[in-house]
């Protein structure tokens, strides 16, 4: 029969920190299994929130994911690179999986289909889509990007509203950042997509990028417009987390996730998907590397909350526990 300390342990490897935590046995534990949590549940809002019982260099790593909740704050975060929080996306996906948490994985695999056009823009951009550095020619003479009622533009009128504000936004009180964050900056990832990608009338809002750069990021952009209309992202829709009902089984998320690699499979970035890179979707880390022009590989952030965790639990004597 297993100690108590073993039982936490065991859930500790499980990353079942919400569990640990009401049963911590000290007051470190359940600090860092807060954190935990946060991470599993992809809280970018309160990355970068203070919590002493972590490592430094743990906590170093979930502030390269955090969302900025102003627009001055710094560091930058996720608006500085994605690619961090590719990194904890694709763990958490991998956790979730292990776990048969197919809802929150699924949701997980719904925030990555939003965000990926930044991913192939941060290249060009040089940052990851940080409104307060968006390069002038997005309104250069001649750009339809940002105006709002343009009909030759083929953006959707919410992403004319989105990509407006976004030119904007920047000099709003952190209320109106955070505000723009929550409804509108997924919109203005897909509208970039759109200019570069499939556009039936382009204007000059993405000549600032050269021409065959620009047909490299064409192709990327296109392509992660593509995953967020795979079969696996469409799941989504048909697993409301927390309603108990229409929650896809493990056949079919593997299913769905076949079809979607030959669906994307158009182009040699698309074509990234159908690699065997070991990852529980077989080919997810690859098609998102390919797409950010960059290795992009599941983190090892939570594995480490977990560590630290379990040498957390070895400290206290067994009695105590």
């Amino acid at each position: 029969m297993k100690s108590t300390h073993d039982l936490l342990v065991t859930l500790a490897r499980r990353h079942a920190f919400a569990d640990l935590a009401a049963l911590a046995p000290s007051a470190e534990v359940a600090d860092v299994c807060e954190f935990g949590h946060r991470l599993l549940s992809l809280d970018a809002e309160d990355f970068a929130a203070e919590a002493r019982s972590v490592p430094a260099e743990l906590r170093r790593r979930a502030r390269a994911c955090h969302m900025p909740q102003t627009p001055r704050e710094q560091p930058r975060g996720a608006l500085e690179s994605l690619r961090p929080a590719y990194g904890l996306l694709l763990e958490v996906i991998a956790v979730r999986w292990q776990r048969r948490e197919l809802s929150p994985m699924i949701a997980a695999v719904h925030i990555a289909s939003e965000y990926l056009p930044l991913l192939a823009f941060e290249p060009h951009l040089g940052h990851a889509g940080d409104p307060a550095r968006w390069p002038d020619g997005l309104s250069a003479p001649g750009s339809r990007f940002g105006v709002i009622g343009d009909r030759d533009c083929d953006h959707t009128k919410s992403e004319q509203s989105a990509t407006n504000r976004t030119l904007r936004v920047s000099v709003e009180p952190a209320e109106g950042w955070r505000a723009y964050f929550d409804r509108q900056h997924s919109q203005v990832a897909g509208a970039l997509a759109v200019c570069v990608a499939t556009c039936r009338n382009p204007c000059t809002a993405m000549h600032w990028i050269p021409p065959e750069p620009r047909a490299n990021l064409s192709v990327r952009a296109r392509t992660a417009l593509a995953f967020a209309d795979t079969p696996l992202v469409r799941l989504r829709h048909a697993a409301p987390v927390g309603h108990g009902f229409g929650v896809p089984s493990p056949e079919e998320v593997l299913e769905a996730w076949e079809r979607s690699r030959a669906a994307l499979d158009k182009n040699a970035i698309g074509a990234a998907a159908s690699k065997d890179d070991g990852f529980p979707l077989p080919g997810l880390p690859s098609l998102f590397a390919a797409v950010a022009e960059a290795p992009i590989e599941p983190a090892t952030l939570l594995a480490g909350v977990s560590e630290h965790v379990v040498a957390l639990l070895d400290r206290i004597p067994t009695d105590a526990v």
